[in-house]
């Protein structure tokens, strides 16, 4: 038998269809986990799908010392691990205070004496995915030979080589090749198995450096950082290798943009048209007036003008040339420029990728190999409509070329088209991308575009006037590659001495711009440009700053508590917020997937570069933690108690990890304020920012995928105020012989919104409710459960639900299409919510000989203990996750 290890369920499944002779695989289980089973040249084969990786680097708890063996550690399985500690550190014995134990170190715990040690701490590799592990060692003791089938650059080979390992522990003598390809398609896949190689067990390594290094840094910087200021607002204060030059890079420019001092200049402009024309602009030719008085002098003799004559025109053309090929960074600028952001735009590669629709988007090349068919790979793309006039004139010539770009590697090709996209098929987004790839990889294969720019100097009234416009006069590749392309500018077809017509004359007063914040695709730019992280982990590493709310907005721009961080780091460990560090431990990394250095010299290096860092940090742990604590408090601010007059913050709550405003002034001020779950919070400025009603602060709150809204904080406001509205009568009231209404309410004291019957008290009926939208009540009652319908208005339309969570009717929606390393498909839980609301259906018709009064008595009853619970606190939105 032979054994295929792939990095994803998805992959597994794929390869499998690809690879078989016989029809369709036959989809098993081992243990819980799917396998796909075919035959191929009268073989049996299996593929088997990982969860990413099935190994996870971590510390051992204790750190120990003897005199005999030195420092060490025990694995779990009781393994000692030798620790590498410098002599300059103390050695036991110790008093018994923590960290320090009688005859070494607690590392697990969170103290800072014990960062020193973690610096040098061994690690070890801890089963992940247990359940996947087990069934991998089941296959592989029956299998006679394997194939790492993961995808092939650091993360994807370490995830084989991990495998592999497990493998060989229950079958040493197994035959072991690797498969390389770079889409599911099936000419690439029968090619990547035909043509077997060996797992590259340096780039191998370079992934575990990789994991190795950003587990000690990121565990030493993190744990600085939350313990130098513990308390506030969401504790963890996150840090990293790469993530903190990265975030450096961001305040540098807000720095700048705060030291900025502008310039005040005047400029003179209007509006021009000739007989049987449109209008279009015109501007003083000087420009920018730097002289105040210079500008008015001017102005006043063109102010009140109706004409002009043009005195020259200037016409030149210039060529366009096509883009080059999309590598990653290239691709997710694009995107990011159309309004997806750099890890969304990885998540929709990921999920186009493994559905055959693109090639690999982890890649740096930006030159397409010889072995890939142009024509043919074009011909495909005439099956998209949009694309196949464009196509159909591109196939007429007799060659096609291709533009390369400055980046050339054999590992993988630049992203392109894999397959043919249809939009009614793809959700909105995904169509958006594969769109972006089709039209850029046909764009490389075409002419350049040809821009004829016309420049007309235009006299009114004695000062000189300037008109520019851009024509496009042929499209060459902007014929299917319009993005980023400037409307045309066309002016009319003036000759020297021609009049035109003026309006609109005005003098503008303005002021010189700061340098621009980043946007999220500029600063992937800049990140790759200042070598920090790699195609696979910028996206991640961008996305990972916002979590932590050391980002926010777009254009990105820094936090109080980002700024803060970097600075008091710049201050005491400087080098930490440079990228010459982090690029000159990436350059390590890519000796050793060279083979030109070790996995155990390059983490030794790190190790002993952030050692010498930490010394001067935990020195300065005070005057860091004070800078955190400030900044935390600014970037919670929402506005002023109206109690007190100090200042009112969002924070957590160390019981329910759910958010609400509380005073500053506490104890001595009670003022709090509950928040929305499920959503991020903003503050407002000016008078946007004090409700002119009760004079608590207002909010902005952004829903996941939904519109913002404004809100004030106050629950008693009469600006949240809903009157009760009746939606039906309570069936188990009716049932025990008396009377009782369903009342939609929001509760002033929480803000929550739910039914509950005028009797709850004796029959326990509730049901929660969305927290926004119109409610109007319909006077029906569901077909399946007896509940009430309600029709709720969103900004997305009306629509129609029965209000008891627990209805069929209301099975959840299917996540969002899409896959990351380890993460489930959307059309496994998509079939998994199918097989799930079979089976309620199912149930359901086994009683629909029961009357809708006996089922809602059934479901009332089975809930009445629960429902005695305040309503609140039954809402069906989790809590917001408490801010790290």
């Amino acid at each position: 038998m032979k054994l295929v290890i792939t990095e994803k369920n998805d992959a597994a499944e794929k390869i499998a269809a690809l690879l078989s002779e016989a029809g369709k695989p036959k989809k098993d289980k081992v243990y819980d986990t799917p396998v796909y089973r075919f035959t191929r040249d009268g073989e049996e084969w299996v593929t088997i799908g990982l969860r990413g990786h099935i190994l996870a680097p971590d510390f051992p708890s204790e750190l120990k010392f003897t005199n005999k063996q030195g420092w060490f550690a025990v694995s779990e399985e009781g393994e000692v691990l030798p620790a590498d500690v410098p002599d300059g550190l103390p050695r036991p014995p110790f008093k018994k205070k923590k960290p320090f134990l009688e005859d070494g170190v607690d590392i697990k715990g969170w103290k800072v004496p014990s960062l020193p040690y973690l610096v040098w701490a061994p690690i070890e590799k801890l089963p992940a995915e247990k359940g996947i592990i087990r069934s991998l060692k089941n296959l592989a003791k029956k299998a006679d030979s394997v194939v790492i089938g993961t995808d092939f650059d650091r993360e994807g080979e370490l995830i084989g080589s991990d495998a592999l390992s497990q493998v060989l522990e229950v079958n040493p003598g197994v035959s072991v090749t690797r498969a390389r390809y770079s889409a599911y398609t099936k000419g690439e896949i029968d090619h990547a198995f035909a043509n077997l190689v060996s797992l590259d067990q340096d780039l191998a390594d370079a992934g575990e450096s990789r994991q190795y290094i950003d587990l000690i840094w990121g565990a030493a910087l993190t744990r600085y950082l939350t313990m130098a200021r513990f308390g506030g607002f969401g504790n963890v204060r996150s840090a990293g290798r790469v993530q903190t030059p990265t975030l450096a890079l961001v305040v540098e420019r807000e720095r700048e943009r705060l030291v900025f001092k502008p310039e005040d200049y005047w400029v003179i402009g209007g509006q021009a048209s000739a007989k049987g024309s449109d209008q279009f602009k015109i501007a003083h030719a000087q420009g920018r007036f730097l002289d105040k008085k210079a500008a008015e002098t001017a102005f006043s003799h063109v102010e009140g003008a109706t004409g002009g004559t043009v005195t020259s025109v200037t016409k030149k053309q210039r060529t366009q040339r096509p883009p080059a090929p999309f590598n990653t960074t290239s691709l997710q600028a694009a995107a990011a420029a159309e309004g997806l952001s750099p890890a969304r735009t990885m998540r929709l590669a990921e999920s186009l990728y493994m559905d055959g629709l693109i090639s690999y988007p982890r890649v740096d090349n930006t030159v397409y190999p010889p072995s890939l068919d142009l024509r043919a790979t074009a011909k495909m793309l005439a099956g998209v409509p949009q694309y196949a006039p464009y196509v159909g004139q591109l196939l007429k010539a007799s060659e096609i070329h291709a533009t390369r770009g400055k980046q050339f590697d054999t590992d993988h090709p630049p992203i392109y088209p894999t397959g043919v996209g249809d939009p009614s098929k793809l959700e909105p987004a995904e169509w958006k991308l594969y769109n972006l790839v089709a039209r850029r990889f046909l764009a490389t294969l075409s002419d350049p575009a040809v821009i004829e720019g016309t420049k007309l100097q235009i006299d009114v009234a004695g000062e000189p006037f300037s008109a520019s416009g851009d024509v496009l006069k042929v499209a060459g590749f902007r014929g299917i590659y319009p993005y980023g392309l400037k409307k045309d500018e066309q002016l009319p077809p003036l000759a020297e001495g021609d009049a035109v017509d003026v309006s609109d004359l005005v003098l503008t007063a303005k002021q010189t711009e700061p340098p621009a914040r980043y946007s999220q695709g500029k600063l992937i730019q800049e990140m790759e440009k200042r070598g920090l992280g790699t195609k696979s982990t910028r996206a991640s590493i961008i996305e990972r700053l916002y979590t932590v709310k050391y980002l926010k907005n777009d254009p990105v721009e820094p936090s109080q508590l980002g700024m803060a961080i970097i600075d008091a780091l710049h201050e005491f460990a400087p080098r930490i917020t440079t990228p010459d560090m982090t690029s000159e431990l990436e350059q390590d990394m890519t000796k050793v997937a060279q083979g030109t250095d070790t996995q155990g010299q390059v983490v030794y290096h790190s190790r002993a570069l952030l050692a010498g860092m930490l010394d001067a940090l935990i020195e300065h742990k005070d005057d860091l933690g004070e800078a955190i604590a400030d900044a935390v408090t600014a970037d919670a601010r929402v506005g002023k108690c109206p109690k007190c007059g100090k200042d009112l913050v969002i924070k957590s709550s160390a019981k329910t990890r759910g958010s609400f405003v509380g005073c500053m002034g506490w104890p001595d001020c009670d003022v709090t304020y509950p928040l929305p779950s499920g959503v991020r919070y903003e503050a407002l400025e000016g008078d946007a920012a004090v409700c002119p009603e009760c004079g608590a602060p207002r909010i902005k709150c952004k829903p996941f995928r939904a519109k913002a809204y404004e809100i004030c904080v106050n629950p008693k406001c009469p600006t949240n105020y809903e009157p009760d509205l009746k939606v039906g009568e309570c069936k188990v009231c009716a049932a025990a012989g008396r009377h009782g209404d369903l009342i939609a309410h929001k509760s002033e004291r929480s803000g929550k919104r739910f039914i509950r019957c005028t009797n709850y008290d004796e029959c326990g009926v509730s049901y929660p409710l969305p927290a926004r939208g119109k409610l109007m009540a319909t006077n029906e009652t569901c077909p399946e459960c007896g509940a009430p319908m309600i029709i709720v208005e969103t900004a997305r339309g009306p629509w129609k639900k029965c209000v008891n969570m627990d209805c069929p009717t209301n099975e959840r929606k299917t996540p969002a299409r899409g896959r990351g390393r380890g993460g489930v498909t959307a059309k496994a839980a998509k079939k998994s919510a199918g097989a799930t609301a079979g089976a309620k259906k199912s149930a359901t018709k086994k009683s629909a000989s029961a009357s809708a009064s006996k089922k809602a008595v059934s479901t009332s009853a089975a809930k009445k203990t629960a429902a005695k619970k305040p309503a609140a606190k039954r809402g069906t939105t989790k809590k917001a996750a408490p801010a790290e």
